[in-house]
């Protein structure tokens, strides 16, 4: 059953389609007022709750506490360096299988998952190695 969704909703939704990678509550904020569609920055977090309860959106937060939404169909996984911020997609993932799982065994439903990695890209461990 789809829920009834306000246009605030439907803007960012149709947002982060066109999008496709994770973008702050804040950066949504400013594009849909660069696109005319201007609405409120706390109407921006209600709506991004909204849809995240309703499995549309999932959230990432970075290891600067920053949060990233982005479509929740979007599996995606990485490795993020806790030196430089730079964030290397995974593309396999080990954890489907544990997922289906769970949702038989403890009639869970699951809207989507993350796996992240934190630690030191290689170019921060020469920089590291060299002080």
């Amino acid at each position: 059953m789809r829920a009834i969704r306000t246009r605030s909703q439907d803007r960012i939704l149709s947002l982060l389609k066109s999008i496709k990678q994770g973008i702050s509550a804040q950066d949504i904020y400013v594009e849909l007022r660069n696109r005319n569609q201007s609405m409120g920055l706390a109407t921006v977090y209600r709506s991004l709750e909204a849809l995240k309860m309703e499995g549309m959106v999932q959230v990432r937060t970075l290891a600067n506490g920053e949060a990233l939404y982005s479509l929740a169909q979007q599996d995606k996984h990485h490795m993020t360096c806790l030196q430089c911020g730079i964030s290397i997609p995974i593309n396999q993932c080990p954890v489907h299988d544990l997922e289906e799982q769970l949702q038989g065994t403890h009639k869970f439903k699951i809207f989507y998952h993350t796996l992240e990695f934190f630690g030191l890209c290689s170019q921060c461990q020469m920089a590291q190695a060299a002080e």
